[in-house]
C-alpha cells in the first residue's frame, strides 16, 4: 500500500472481532470507483455527535497514575501510526486504519455531563486525565471546543486536572489553566516523539511540528503551570537516537520532568505499523520488528501490567539507562508533580455561591 498524503495509517482494513463483514455486496463498484478519471478520491474527515449518559471513565489499571479520565472525542485526526487507541474504533464496527482517524465522534454534552457527575453526593475529588487515550486538542477542538468546556468547569469547582496532548492548541486554555496552575490545580504533558520534521510527519502526519510543540512548552511554562515531556513512543531504529537531544530540548524549553515508553502494538495496532514500515521504511522494517520482539518477550505486544509501559530485556534496559542519565545531566525529574484535592468544590455548592 502506498502512503496517503497526511495521513498516518496505509489500511483501512476491517476489524473482524465485532462481526463486522468482510466484504462489500457491490464490491466490484467500490473496487472501481477510486479509479474513475484517474484520481484517488479525497479522504475528508466527518464528525459524529455522540451523545454518552456518562462521561468520566474509571480504571483501576495498576501501572497508570490516575482512576479518571474524560474523553471528548472518539478517533484522532492526527493520525498517529502507533496509536494504542486506535482498536477502540472496532467497537463502532469501524476500521482502527483509516476510519479512526477520519471518522471522528465529538460529545458535546460533556461539559453539562461533567457538570453532573461531579455535583453527585459522595463525588470523591481526584486528578482528573485528559488525553489518555485519544487527543483532547486534536484539529476538531479548533471548531467544537468541547475540551474548552470542560477545563471551564474543572477550573470553576477547582477540581484538579491532567491533560496529555501533542497540540500546541492547548495553549488556547491557559487563561484557565494558568489560574488553575497557581492554585496547585493542573499540569500538562507534551508529547513530542521526534526533532525530525520529515520522521514527525510521517509517524504523526496531523499533529503540529515538533517545534510548535516545545514552544507550547516555553509558553505554558513561562506561565506558571508545570509541564511534563512525553517521548511516546521510542520507535527502535526510527526515533531512538533522539532520546538525548529531546530530553535537552525539553530542559531548555521549561519542562520540569520527563518519561517515554517503548512502541506498544496492540490488537489492530500491529498489522497497521507493518504495512507503515514496508510503506515508509523497508530498509530497516525487519531489524524494528525485531528489536520491538526483544523488548515485549518476543511478541509484537506486551499487555501485562507495568512490563508493557516499560518494555523489558537488554534495548529495553539501555533505553532506560540513557534516558536517566540525560534526564541527570539537564536537571528533569527532581520534583514529583502532585496536584491539590482539598481545594474542589462540588458544583451545586458553587451554584448556590451565585444566589
Amino acid at each position: 500500500m502506498k502512503a496517503r498524503p497526511a495521513r498516518g495509517a496505509t489500511l483501512n482494513m476491517e476489524s473482524r472481532r465485532f462481526s463486522l463483514p468482510q466484504t462489500e455486496a457491490d464490491g466490484d463498484w467500490l473496487d472501481a470507483r477510486d479509479a474513475i478519471d484517474g484520481v484517488p478520491e479525497r479522504l475528508r474527515t466527518t464528525v459524529t455527535v455522540e451523545h454518552p449518559k456518562t462521561i468520566i471513565s474509571r480504571n483501576a489499571s495498576p501501572d497508570v497514575p490516575f482512576d479518571r479520565s474524560i474523553n471528548p472525542y472518539r478517533g484522532c485526526e492526527h493520525g498517529c501510526i502507533y496509536c494504542f487507541a486506535r482498536p477502540s474504533h472496532a467497537f463502532h464496527d469501524l476500521s482502527p486504519g483509516l476510519d479512526f482517524e477520519s471518522r471522528l465522534f465529538a460529545k458535546p454534552d460533556a461539559a453539562t455531563l461533567l457538570r453532573r457527575e461531579l455535583a453527585r453526593p459522595g463525588y470523591a475529588c481526584a486528578p482528573m486525565a485528559l488525553g489518555t487515550n485519544t487527543d483532547p486538542y486534536q484539529p476538531i477542538e479548533a471548531d467544537w471546543r468541547v475540551t474548552r468546556g470542560i477545563v471551564e468547569v474543572l477550573a470553576e469547582t477547582n477540581h484538579p486536572l491532567f491533560i496529555t496532548t501533542k497540540s500546541d492548541r492547548v495553549v488556547r486554555d491557559l487563561d484557565l489553566l494558568g489560574a488553575m496552575a497557581a492554585k496547585g490545580l493542573a499540569a500538562v504533558t507534551l508529547s513530542i516523539t521526534s526533532l525530525d520534521r520529515r520522521i514527525a510527519a510521517t509517524v504523526e502526519p496531523r499533529a503540529p511540528t515538533p517545534e510548535r510543540r516545545l514552544a507550547a512548552v516555553r509558553v505554558l511554562a513561562d506561565a506558571g503551570v508545570p509541564v511534563y515531556v512525553s517521548i511516546a513512543p521510542v520507535i527502535p531504529a526510527i526515533t531512538d537516537h533522539e532520546i538525548e537531544h529531546l530530553i535537552e530540548r525539553a530542559a531548555e524549553a521549561g519542562a520540569r520532568s520527563a518519561f517515554f515508553i517503548p512502541v506498544r502494538l496492540p490488537w489492530e495496532v500491529a498489522p497497521l505499523f507493518r504495512a507503515w514500515l514496508d510503506a515508509h521504511f523497508p530498509d530497516r522494517a525487519a531489524k524494528v520488528m525485531a528489536t520491538i520482539a526483544s523488548i515485549r518477550g518476543g511478541r509484537e505486544n506486551d499487555p501485562d501490567f507495568f512490563t508493557r509501559m516499560q518494555g523489558s530485556g537488554p534495548w529495553a534496559d539501555l533505553l532506560r539507562t540513557r534516558f536517566r542519565i540525560a534526564c541527570r545531566k539537564h536537571g528533569l525529574n527532581r520534583e514529583r508533580i502532585v496536584l491539590r484535592t482539598d481545594r474542589f468544590r462540588s458544583p451545586a455548592g458553587v451554584q448556590g455561591e451565585l444566589f
